[in-house]
């Protein structure tokens, strides 16, 4: 059996060369499932692991724009449409000097089963561009968005690909992009998510990741007689991910003592309140991510060029980017007391971490732990296409509901005497699902 999983992953790497984070989260995805597979010989007459692995559609495109001097200039821009058996191609935008066809390809192949766990009806996609916004000006990014969108626009719709925002794409780039797309179509559809309030967007569609990211963890703690209250946390990152999370966890009762930039961390003992919160915001929008003025003006404490792991927590919820916890921010953790991990971030801890961490404590993958965002924006989806409009505590009801069958799934799959191994758990409960979706399509 492991020579067939080592057969699989090498030709995968065969024919995708140098795609290191889409090799990474293929094989997460294929060591949890592949004794399931082997279990049922239909999936294997049909190839089913052969075909998610590959994407329906990769779309790579130029983006020419001009800057505010009057230069032209060149980005390129991806969409991964991976999915459709369970529904519309659906995942957010990047912008971000980052951006790589194997990221989006990760991202893309991610999103099929996170949306699977959802139970909404969405496929799985991805897109962006190495366009960054930072230090551009608006008329640079509506040139750039403008750009991006003429060629973006064939390929989408609200019953074929619906994107959203994620890193670097926020709310003023997603008007932008619908303003371009509903000029060139001439028609006004929920063809991107993330948009806002007064035409079409929806309520707690911002911090909804981070929502639900925190009523996973709460069902995580549940689990073993915990609760979220008087709980000491320590988030990564200070992002919409991590607003979200940190405004959850302060109206539930727990304490975040840290976030985190590209400069370093901030350990804040007293907790990070409301009023922090706000002011955490304010600089985000003004400073191109560096945390260290925090420090200052809260009396915390700023650890430069570190991440915030070294931190003695109860729970840890990294909120930033992929691979941001290593095996030994995993082993300084565990060494520390810290019980849980729930992974806000996409893919935010190396497999090297992920192996441990599955024994040292309980932790859970970001697939299942950050697909309120997702969930909301397929929550999106359903209010443009019966042009309404559901009040806040609709929404988060919604999203209550949605989080809460998506840990019961990874409990289901994932249970093993009093353990419960949340990677399998998700990863089998997602494939499961657009699995039986390609069998009943047929070869397609």
């Amino acid at each position: 059996m492991k020579t067939d999983i080592n057969e699989f992953i090498a030709n995968l790497e065969h024919r995708t060369p140098g795609e290191n984070e889409f090799h990474q989260a293929v094989e997460e995805v294929i060591g949890s499932v592949w004794d399931f597979y082997e279990k049922n010989p239909r999936y294997q007459r049909a190839n089913i692991l052969a075909r998610m692995v590959e994407p329906e559609r990769v779309i790579m495109f130029r983006v020419p724009w001009v800057n505010d001097r009057g230069e032209v200039q060149i980005n390129r821009g991806y969409r991964v449409e991976f999915n459709s058996a369970l529904g519309p191609y659906k995942g957010g935008l990047r912008f971000h000097a980052s951006v790589t066809l194997s990221i989006l390809k990760f991202l893309g192949f991610e999103q099929t089963f996170k949306n699977s766990l959802t139970t909404l009806p969405m496929g799985g996609g991805k897109g962006g561009s190495d366009f960054s916004p930072k230090g551009k000006s608006d008329g640079e990014i509506m040139r750039f968005c403008q750009s991006f969108m003429t060629e973006l626009y064939r390929h989408i719709g609200p019953n074929t690909d619906v994107p959203a925002g994620d890193i670097g794409v926020g709310g003023r780039e997603i008007g932008y992009l619908f303003g371009q797309y509903k000029r060139l179509k001439n028609e006004f559809t929920g063809v991107l998510t993330g948009k806002g309030l007064s035409w079409g967007g929806s309520l707690i569609r911002p911090e909804a990741t981070g929502f639900g990211a925190v009523y996973f963890a709460q069902h995580m703690l549940h689990r073993i007689g915990k609760d979220i209250e008087g709980q000491t946390i320590s988030v990564s990152g200070f992002g919409n991910v991590a607003w979200g999370a940190i405004s959850k966890i302060n109206e539930l009762g727990g304490k975040v003592v840290t976030i985190s930039g590209p400069d370093g961390y901030i350990y804040d003992k007293n907790g990070i309140s409301s009023e922090k919160v706000e002011y955490l915001l304010e600089l985000r929008s003004t400073n191109n991510d560096i945390v260290s003025p925090y420090a200052e003006e809260f009396d915390a404490v700023f650890v430069p060029d570190k991440r915030p792991w070294e931190v003695p927590v109860d729970l840890a919820m990294p909120c930033a980017t992929e691979n941001e916890v290593g095996l030994d921010d995993a082993k300084e953790l565990a060494k520390n007391g810290c019980k849980l991990l729930a992974e806000a971030s996409n893919m935010g801890c190396t497999a090297e971490a992920v192996d441990f961490l599955t024994v040292a404590m309980d932790y859970a993958p970001g697939k299942a732990v950050n697909a309120g965002g997702v969930a909301v924006s397929g929550l999106e989806m359903s209010q443009n296409s019966m042009r309404i409009n559901w009040p806040r505590e609709e929404v988060d009801e919604r999203l209550k509901g949605i989080m809460k069958a998506i840990h019961e799934t990874c409990v289901g799959y994932g249970t093993k005497g009093n353990k419960v191994d949340y990677v399998k758990g998700a990863n089998v409960g997602g494939f499961v699902k657009v699995a039986e979706a390609m069998l009943a399509q047929g070869v397609v």
